[in-house]
């Protein structure tokens, strides 16, 4: 594909020159040029992989090893991975005052690597970044449950009490966290304008916030390379890749070359 189209640059530039209170709301394909797979296009992980519950997480062995085998795999991808030019833009954003905050899908911290405040990140669908132990509650660094896992272990348990061990993420089954969601909810009520960028906008409760922004008089920028059921709401719909459009986007904005 191409350079986006300039006149959709153009007008998207100045949507984000004259907002007030910008929310950016970002899904897997945020990330995919950054090398981490997405969960539902053909070759996804959900085509590799069979989605495992919090409930079969909990009740059987089979099911932990077959959910440590895909954690594996996501975990050597995030390792690779590095923020692409998409995240540099909205950090860059937030740095020059242009950006409240980013609601994001993602598990894998490439906005908080990029230079985004962590306060100002929600993660909906919690982090890959963090491994819980569900019985004492202590953390550990996903590096070292990465490494566990190359050397044979198949269920890691945790070295303190040996409890079951478990990223910080939601999973099928699981509750979001209400405290994150209601935030998100909050700033979805409150932004003037809210960029859906790299998502396919399906996954409830998620996809429901740039329909809230929109209920409540934001205007609605939509920047996915795939259809959505928000496009005719959107004020601006762009069906480019992310990285590109959020670089040039902001470079025009801020009048400088962004790296």
């Amino acid at each position: 594909m191409g350079e986006p189209e300039n006149d959709s640059i153009q007008q998207l530039a100045r949507l984000l020159k004259t907002s007030h209170n910008l929310i950016v709301f970002t899904g897997a394909g945020m990330s995919t040029e950054s090398g981490i797979t997405d969960y539902r296009s053909k070759g996804g992980l959900w085509h590799r992989f069979q989605p495992v519950t919090i409930q079969e997480f909990m009740e059987s062995a089979d099911k932990r090893r077959e959910y440590w085998r895909y954690k594996k795999e996501l975990y050597q991808e995030m390792k690779r991975a590095k923020p692409n030019a998409g995240h540099i833009a909205l950090a860059q954003l937030e740095k020059s005052g242009f950006l409240a905050g980013v609601i994001t899908q993602n598990i894998d911290g490439l906005h908080q690597i990029a230079g985004m405040p962590a306060q100002k990140v929600l993660e909906l669908h919690g982090t890959n970044r963090l491994t819980v132990c569900l019985s004492c509650n202590a953390e550990t660094g996903w590096e070292e449950t990465l490494e566990r896992l190359k050397k044979g272990e198949d269920i890691p348990l945790c070295l303190a009490c040996g409890g079951l061990l478990k990223p910080a993420t939601i999973s099928f089954g699981q509750d979001l966290d209400s405290g994150v969601l209601t935030t998100a909810s909050m700033w979805a009520q409150h932004c003037d304008l809210m960029l859906a960028v790299g998502s396919t906008l399906v996954v409830e409760p998620a996809a429901s916030l740039p329909r809230i922004a929109k209920s409540h008089g934001a205007k609605l920028v939509i920047i996915n390379l795939s259809e959505t059921p928000l496009d005719a709401s959107a004020d601006l719909l762009i069906p480019e890749k992310s990285g590109t459009v959020l670089k040039h986007a902001v470079e025009i904005l801020l009048g400088r070359s962004i790296e």
